[in-house]
């Protein structure tokens, strides 16, 4: 029975992850960086970076979680 809970659970995981990536198609983040460090004198950027995500990638994480889910089913 444990077995059955741990591949449910990996494929909700899976098939959330699928639907983010392709809902969003990346995620985004801002870092501060230092552009000038003069003595008394500091002066910060913010740069907003953004980790593209495939939708292949998106794609493979909800097939793999739709198959995890109906493996799942077989086994018990």
């Amino acid at each position: 029975m444990r077995y059955l809970k741990t591949y449910t659970i990996a494929a909700i995981i899976l098939i959330s992850i699928g639907i983010v990536a392709f809902a969003y198609q990346g995620i985004s983040y801002t870092t501060h960086e230092n552009v000038v460090d003069l003595g008394p004198i500091h002066m910060t950027a913010e740069r907003t970076r953004t980790l593209p995500l495939s939708p292949i990638v998106g794609s493979i994480a909800l097939v793999g979680g739709i198959a995890l889910l109906v493996m799942g089913r077989r086994k018990a």
